[in-house]
């Protein structure tokens, strides 16, 4: 027994990434941003939208209309009632995170936000509050909790690569950027690394 109808969990990813949209167009006065800069920034940037905008409202219009399971050939079968609600309840609350978190460090930003990989502009301030206390690539965090979330409640070897190819892409593009942040904000941004963490609170 599945711990949500395939229904309600497309319409809670839908309400979700609705949330996600109004947040942005608030909090930054867009939805959309240009990628800039080089490949690797352009290639990760890309992919964000690509797995946010397009993968996520695909997935939830294939559940509702209880098409994912026969299109997605990937998928694992879980025979085990209680492995199956366990897993479905972990990647719940990695997909619900994900969004708040996202939605945080979007609200915590604020018209300081960039595209990731971005070289902060003169006017940008270095925000250490809200999540960035925590951690210094929220939204990084945010990314990979929704995409390994989305895995585990669809229980899907596809969309599990999908994670692992976020997280090497992200793993390339934090130097980059934080090569960026130095730059600007020089000791400023080397007091703060020592202090937050990369990507996981307390450990990483």
């Amino acid at each position: 027994m599945h711990l949500l109808d395939q229904r309600m969990l497309g319409i809670i990813i839908l309400l979700l990434l609705g949330m996600l949209v109004i947040v942005k167009q608030v909090t930054t006065g867009s939805i959309l941003d240009k990628p800039k800069g080089g490949f690797m920034i352009q290639l990760v940037n890309i992919f964000n939208l690509f797995f946010l905008l397009i993968v996520n409202p695909l997935a939830a219009i294939l559940l509702i209309i209880r098409r994912m399971a026969m299109i997605d050939s990937t998928h694992m079968t879980i025979s085990e009632p209680w492995i199956l609600m366990i897993s479905e309840i972990a990647g719940l609350a990695l997909y619900v995170t994900g969004y708040l978190l996202m939605a945080w460090a979007l609200i915590t930003l604020g018209r300081n936000y960039q595209l990731g990989g971005s070289t902060p502009r003169s006017d940008d301030n270095m925000v250490m509050e809200g999540p960035y206390r925590l951690i210094r690539h929220p939204m990084y965090t945010a990314a990979l909790s929704i995409s390994l979330g989305l895995a585990i409640l669809l229980q899907s070897w596809a969309f599990f690569c999908v994670f692992c190819l976020y997280l090497i892409l992200i793993s390339l593009l934090i130097p980059m950027e934080e090569n960026g942040l130095r730059k600007v904000y020089g000791a400023q941004f080397d007091a703060y690394r020592k202090q937050a963490r990369k990507i996981i609170p307390f450990v990483y």
